[in-house]
């Protein structure tokens, strides 16, 4: 009965955080803001796409393209996996594992991880997507699995850190972490430094974990629960964890955006922020959303607010991804939006079909990849359009 009461407040949590995405309310202030037209300053063009099957609506399921330097892998909801050449898009291989995907892929070490709606993590070979093994975690995960070294990791809805021997599947370690009454529906994907694996919690702790051992380097509390109610004292760390170095970024919900030193576990400078979409860097700065949609942009060094843009209140924006000159989101109407780093003016608009995009999108050397939740996938460059200086012909020079 407990389990039932715990899915029930999950799904009522992110009813309520979604907003207007899932209500018929049609007054103005509960509306998606409106698009308006825009100045086009920076060219961007679409190189290929692919259709990765069935797409999981109304999900909020994790998954999201990723690539290890050569192949970028994708898994679509019904149960395909794809490994795609970057350059030209063709599909190397595809599998199809018979289950409903939540997460991932997860790649590391010639491997790619997911995890499906029945609670299995599967293991499949990064080379030609044949599967090595799939173990029951009994629970769903909503976080993208974390291969490293001789380990996966995958992070379940019920506050569980599972270890497996990339080999066999085995159990390495387990950690779990007390979960609050109520909590909003989806789990920050667990990062590495080095040897040590960093997770966020529905309860507002960040932990980091020896990867080898499962050993507590340190635990510290991000976001500590307030208010009186269940729903008031919500303080998940849902969203994205960026690395930068050996400085960690993270924000949580009713909560905190901070810099946490990855070695200590310290906070060296923290931002009342709350953001279920978590944070990502480049050198200069961390860009954010606000649970109303706002895009906020920070200096990484301190904190000092950079710029605002609210162009996107209410349309649920992705977390915003540095591209380029530009940081990139999607929204729950397939529009890919594209704003300076500098200013965060809008520069370049796209759409990718008409289904909502819910997860963040993922830039790899100079491409970006974009999931939408019907399983479409498409692949953007930015066009230099800079005038090139003409080359002398050495034919010529005599």
């Amino acid at each position: 009965m407990k389990q039932v009461i715990r899915i029930a407040g999950l799904l009522a949590a992110a009813s309520m955080v979604a907003g207007c995405g899932l209500f018929d309310d049609k007054d103005d202030e509960l509306e998606p803001m409106k698009l308006t037209g825009i100045d086009e300053t920076v060219k961007i063009k679409r190189i290929w796409s692919a259709d990765l099957g069935a797409g999981a609506e109304h999900l909020r399921v994790a998954l999201r393209p990723t690539g290890d330097g050569s192949r970028i892998y994708a898994a679509g909801h019904a149960g395909n996996v794809a490994a795609f050449d970057p350059a030209s898009g063709e599909r190397i291989w595809q599998t199809d594992l018979g289950q409903q995907l939540t997460a991932g892929p997860g790649v590391g070490e010639g491997a790619v991880a997911v995890t499906s709606r029945d609670g299995f993590i599967i293991l499949l070979d990064a080379s030609d997507g044949s599967e090595r093994w799939r173990v029951d975690v009994e629970a769903e995960s909503l976080a993208r699995p974390l291969v490293k070294g001789e380990t996966v990791i995958v992070q379940t809805i019920d506050n569980r850190l599972e270890a497996f021997s990339v080999f066999d599947g085995r159990s390495r370690w387990s950690l779990q972490r007390s979960a609050p009454a109520l909590t909003v529906r989806g789990s920050s994907s667990p990062v590495a430094i080095g040897k040590v694996a960093f997770a966020g919690f529905d309860s507002g702790r960040l932990v980091a974990v020896d990867i080898d051992t499962g050993a507590v380097v340190w635990d510290t509390l991000l976001s500590p629960p307030q208010g009186r109610s269940d729903l008031d004292r919500l303080s998940d760390i849902d969203g994205e964890l960026a690395v930068v170095g050996q400085d960690l970024y993270a924000s949580g919900y009713n909560g905190r955006l901070a810099a946490i030193a990855a070695e200590s576990g310290q906070v060296l400078w923290s931002r009342e922020i709350s953001s279920l979409a978590g944070v990502a860097a480049d050198w200069n700065n961390l860009y954010s959303v606000r649970d109303d949609g706002e895009i906020v942009a920070l200096d990484r060094r301190n904190g000092a607010e950079t710029w605002r843009q609210s162009s996107l209140l209410r349309r649920e924006p992705t977390l915003a991804v540095p591209f380029g000159s530009t940081v990139v989101v999607g929204d729950l109407e397939g529009y890919i939006h594209f704003f300076s780093t500098l200013d965060g003016e809008p520069v370049a608009r796209k759409q990718l079909g008409g289904k909502a995009i819910s997860a963040d999108p993922y830039v790899i050397a100079n491409r970006l990849y974009i999931q939408s939740d019907s399983g479409d996938l498409g692949v953007y460059v930015i066009v230099d359009e800079r005038p090139q200086r003409a080359q002398p012909d050495i034919a010529d020079e005599s």
